[in-house]
């Protein structure tokens, strides 16, 4: 804690995460400075910005199971008929030695 003028002050400290890449390929590392400054940012925040997204997107993912994804997929397709479900039945699977 600090003071100033007789008032203390707090000091606050965020404390953020650093991820260090190595291996990266210098043909990677031109596309993401050209990717940059088309966006008018610096590379290290372009790589920030597509860490962010890529992990949004994956979390978008899993919001919905992959029968309603593949249902999204083809919304004006499918049975014209009620498929019924099977609750309850003994449903002996096939034998393939027979």
């Amino acid at each position: 804690m600090w003071v100033l003028n007789g008032m203390a002050i707090c000091d606050i400290v965020i404390s953020m995460a650093q991820l260090v890449v190595r291996n990266l390929e210098n043909s990677v590392k031109a596309r993401l400075q050209r990717r940059a400054r088309r966006n008018g940012r610096s590379m290290e925040e372009e790589v920030r910005d597509i860490l962010r997204a890529a992990v949004q997107k994956e979390e978008k993912k899993s919001e919905f199971g992959l029968g309603t994804e593949l249902a999204a997929l083809f919304p004006k397709t499918g049975p014209d008929f009620v498929i019924e479900e099977f609750h309850g039945d003994d449903i002996e699977p096939i034998k393939f030695d027979e």
